[in-house]
């Protein structure tokens, strides 16, 4: 399966409770539900053909339990989100759970990322992340995401928890489709395109001849 990654996202990359306020974490968030006035029909059919990609769900602890807090109460059958949730197998990276009782749900355990690395080389559809950034993170650091789905909504929050916060993993990505909804969510899709590549803007001088970044002559001679 490949594994695909769809994180919502304001323009300075904050994730954080991006469908509801939740008081209930107690982390001085009060921005929870920011996500919500964006969501339109061009939102609805992007995320639904997403959603029917997918063979699997990966998902950390706290987005498991508030998808399930809230799919599992879903059972209109025409739903497609739903009916995929609630039906297909998901695999939940957790230290502190002991059970999951969602339907068709999976506590992984011990070696994580040997236990992903296995559920990869199964057939079917997308292995599909949603939420979990520290889970993220960490298919980062190992190299185990094959395409990013990044929603970029038109809002600054200025604080709120950020899914490339500082410590993730250095990665390059190719963009490889783009698409606008009409409440101006620009959809990024990018595949990894291996480590950064650095270099300088400074202007490089051979004898008398100067030139920028990209080989254009600046100025020659006194």
């Amino acid at each position: 399966m490949r594994l695909t990654v769809t994180s919502h996202l304001t323009l300075d990359g904050v994730m954080q409770s991006n469908g509801k306020p939740e008081p209930e974490l107690n982390d001085g968030f009060e921005q929870g539900g920011w996500q919500v006035p964006y969501f339109d029909q061009d939102m609805d059919r992007l995320t639904a053909d997403w959603i029917a990609q997918a063979g699997a769900f990966l998902l950390g602890r706290r987005t498991y339990e508030l998808f399930a807090a809230y799919w599992s109460q879903v059972t209109d059958p025409g739903d497609p989100r739903a009916t995929r949730l609630n039906g297909l197998p998901k695999y939940v990276v957790s230290a502190t759970l002991d059970r999951v009782q969602w339907n068709n749900s999976t506590l992984l355990r011990g070696d994580v990322v040997a236990a992903i690395e296995e559920l990869k080389r199964q057939p079917g559809g997308e292995l599909q992340v949603h939420g979990s950034a520290a889970l993220i993170r960490t298919l980062m650091q190992h190299d185990l995401i094959d395409e990013y789905r990044l929603l970029i909504h038109p809002v600054v929050l200025g604080n709120g928890g950020r899914l490339f916060a500082d410590g993730t993993a250095p990665a390059a990505l190719e963009l490889i489709g783009t698409k606008t909804t009409s409440r101006g969510v620009v959809a990024h899709i990018y595949r990894p395109a291996g480590k950064p590549e650095y270099g300088s803007a400074a202007a490089q001088q051979e004898g008398d001849i100067v030139t920028d970044s990209v080989g254009r002559q600046v100025t020659s001679g006194p």
